[in-house]
């Protein structure tokens, strides 16, 4: 059926004579000419942004919503932390579940507390152009220190409690 300006009859014109007739002398690109040989409904009820991709999403809000962090230094490190979560790839679907197992994990090794706190302090250092106040052994944190390892350690405490409240909230509503 060839489109015609003003005919009577247009209603009853299917939907893909319709669409011919519209796209009739249109140049496409080849994505659109990819998207269009898969078929209608491709993407339907689906996401055009990967599962793994959705959760880090959902993590990084979450950390945003759930972290004390007012210098916005052990934000950051975290949130680059999450894309690489071994947690988060085993289960995407539950992203806080496995955020608060990656900080639970952080909180139960001395080692790899301190470790996060070392590079919390040199990404301090270099974001703010000071030196970093790194905790020594058995020396008390440094006065101006924005991020003493036991600061952190509650602060990520704090995270893990708050991220552990809000899942036991959502299991009680369904």
């Amino acid at each position: 059926m060839e489109f015609k300006p003003g005919a009577a009859d247009e209603a009853s014109e299917g939907p893909s004579d319709l669409e011919g007739s519209i796209l009739q002398g249109r140049r496409f690109t080849m994505a659109e000419a990819i998207g269009r040989s898969a078929g209608p409904g491709m993407m339907r009820g689906g996401s055009p942004i990967s599962r793994h991709r959705q959760a880090i999403a959902a993590a990084e809000e979450a950390l945003k919503d759930h972290l004390d962090d007012p210098e916005g230094v052990l934000l950051t490190l975290l949130r680059r932390r999450v894309a690489d979560s071994r947690e988060l790839m085993r289960m995407p679907e539950q992203p806080l579940v496995a955020l608060e197992s990656d900080i639970r994990r952080i909180l139960d090794s001395a080692s790899r507390l301190k470790e996060l706190v070392r590079e919390v302090d040199a990404a301090w250092g270099r974001q703010f152009d000071e030196p970093p106040f790194f905790d020594r052994d058995g020396q008390p944190p440094h006065p101006d220190d924005p991020y003493p390892l036991d600061g952190v350690r509650r602060a990520l405490t704090s995270l893990a409690d708050s991220l552990a409240r809000t899942l036991a909230g959502e299991s009680g509503d369904r």
